[in-house]
């Protein structure tokens, strides 16, 4: 069993409350590829889509970003760069946007930069989205290969120890 076994789906309703976002927006994102489910797609009618950690991790940052005013392109933009930097990378970066650019800051001297150009900056501490996912999700029911997990079976760490027997 790998990991991408063990990793807990979230049907489109959990993933819309835990980033904050309507199911209008999610089928939105969805469908226009934006942020697409990485555990299971909707394949026709009955179907459910189930996204995992990452998946509403990104959720909520681009709303985050779309609420400062960033635009979707930008944001597209932005999300492809995500997903090539991995869900393990993302929790030491911090997002920075001017409105019109967004900017990846991994320490301190990046950041001074930024503000040097004179331009109001805002920044979305990725780390920081990441704990609020995982304490939403804690209390959300997710499922594992058809199976419902909920409460503190939400832990993927317990669940990986469950499958190697310690």
């Amino acid at each position: 069993m790998d990991s991408k076994d063990l990793e807990i789906g979230y049907r489109g309703a959990t993933a819309c409350s835990a980033a904050g976002i309507t199911y209008r927006q999610l089928d939105y994102w969805a469908r226009t590829s934006l942020v697409e489910p990485s555990i299971r797609s909707a394949s026709g009618s009955g179907t459910q889509r189930l996204y995992g950690f990452g998946d509403i991790l990104v959720l909520k940052i681009v709303k985050r970003l779309l609420d400062a005013g960033v635009s979707l392109q930008n944001i597209r933009t932005a999300v492809d760069h995500l997903h090539a930097r991995g869900v393990d990378e993302l929790e030491r970066i911090t997002l920075m946007s001017d409105g019109a650019s967004i900017y990846e800051c991994t320490n301190s001297d990046e950041i001074i930069d930024l503000l040097a150009g004179g331009q109001g900056v805002f920044g979305i501490a990725v780390g920081k989205v990441w704990h609020e996912v995982e304490g939403s999700l804690l209390h959300l029911a997710g499922e594992i290969n058809g199976q419902v997990v909920s409460g503190q079976d939400n832990d993927e760490l317990a669940l990986r120890r469950k499958s190697k027997g310690a």
